[in-house]
């Protein structure tokens, strides 16, 4: 048995929980706002945060520049205005793109004479990230209970993952109602992302008893909702959630994730479908190659038990629920695997892939 668990985060939740614990703001002197162009304002929390920060004599700087799958350059130059405005504390508000881009703005603005790829290079940074509050607006990622930072590189064709010992938040506040203006279509993928990340932390050899837990618990609340199909998410639904969500990223902080993390990175960044929906494509083979072994088939077995579904169920409803309907050419075939052929993903799992299975699996699904 493994009970290893280590967890700087705070999580404080509940409607109202910000200006309930407003205090804890008070990291600093100046916040730098790193989120997207609109999130943070439609969802209410700039609304909520920006008199809080004013009451307590807190200077901040908002920076709105964060696009989906955040490239490296955008968060340092964030990073280096967060400098420059003297800031000394981060808040990431937003989904999983605005979080993740907070971690880099903090390292970026502590070191600000490193150069944008240097951010993965521990030597480099001599300085300590600034201080990070999450406050998330979607249930997907679990970024504000994670050190993880997925960021573009330059070349726009791959990601990259930066964590420090600092990159975790040291508060994030889990306020449902931030997350009640998310789209359907966006509340379907981020829930599909968050199922993805308890199904691959279940299956992992790092698992521990606490990641097993908490990937069981968001496995629980997410499938029922996600099996409904709802044309419209209740409070109630947002809430659970939101709270599964985190609870996934809880998971992975402990194991990381599988192989369907690399496959769908190509079709996010070369073809646009959302994180979410792109990991699902490839959950049914997850599922069906993991039950080759004995340890993935017993493992399933438990997982699918706790969600409430049966494993061909899982297998088949997935990807559909993933909407993805694209076909490539097999020169295109090759571009999107070999550009995430070299993942450390594949062998955290009980079965391993190989390439020519990473080639069967694209081309079943895509070949014209």
């Amino acid at each position: 048995m493994n009970f290893n668990f280590f967890f700087p985060t705070r999580l404080i939740s509940g409607e109202g929980c910000l200006a309930a614990n407003a205090d804890l703001l008070a990291l600093g002197r100046h916040a730098m706002i790193v989120t997207g162009r609109s999130s943070a304002k439609r969802s209410g929390v700039l609304d909520d945060l920006l008199p809080l920060l004013e009451a307590r004599g807190i200077a901040y700087t908002v920076f709105d520049q964060i696009t989906e799958n955040p490239p490296i350059l955008t968060c340092h130059a964030g990073g280096r205005l967060a400098h420059e405005a003297g800031a000394d504390f981060v808040i990431g508000i937003g989904g999983g793109s605005p979080l993740d881009a907070a971690k880099a703005v903090a390292a970026f603005a502590a070191n600000p004479d490193l150069a944008p790829e240097e951010i993965f290079d521990a030597a480099k940074r001599t300085v300590p990230s600034l201080p990070i509050i999450a406050i998330p607006t979607t249930a997907g990622t679990g970024s504000e209970a994670n050190p993880y930072s997925i960021l573009t590189l330059p070349d726009g064709l791959r990601k990259k993952t930066f964590t420090a010992p600092e990159s975790w938040p040291k508060y994030s506040f889990l306020d449902p109602r931030y997350t009640a203006t998310l789209p359907v279509s966006s509340t379907v993928s981020c829930a599909l992302d968050a199922f993805a990340h308890a199904l691959e932390s279940y299956l992992s050899p790092k698992s521990t008893v606490v990641s097993e837990q908490m990937a069981l618990f968001a496995a629980s609340r997410i499938w029922p909702i996600l099996a409904e199909r709802p044309v419209e998410y209740t409070p109630l639904m947002r809430e659970e959630l939101l709270y599964a969500a985190t609870a996934a990223g809880i998971a992975i902080s402990i194991t990381g994730t599988g192989f369907p993390h690399p496959l769908g990175y190509s079709l996010t960044l070369l073809d646009g479908i959302p994180h979410g929906r792109a990991c699902a494509v490839f959950d049914g083979d997850y599922i069906a190659y993991n039950t080759r072994t004995e340890r993935g088939a017993a493992r399933l077995a438990d997982f699918a038990a706790s969600a409430g579904a049966d494993l061909d169920t899982l297998i088949r409803t997935l990807p559909e629920l993933s909407e993805v309907d694209l076909r490539f050419t097999e020169e295109e075939i090759t571009e999107r695997v070999e550009l995430i052929i070299q993942a450390k993903n594949y062998t955290n799992s009980p079965y391993v892939l190989n390439r020519d299975e990473i080639y069967a699996i694209y081309r079943a699904h895509f070949a014209k």
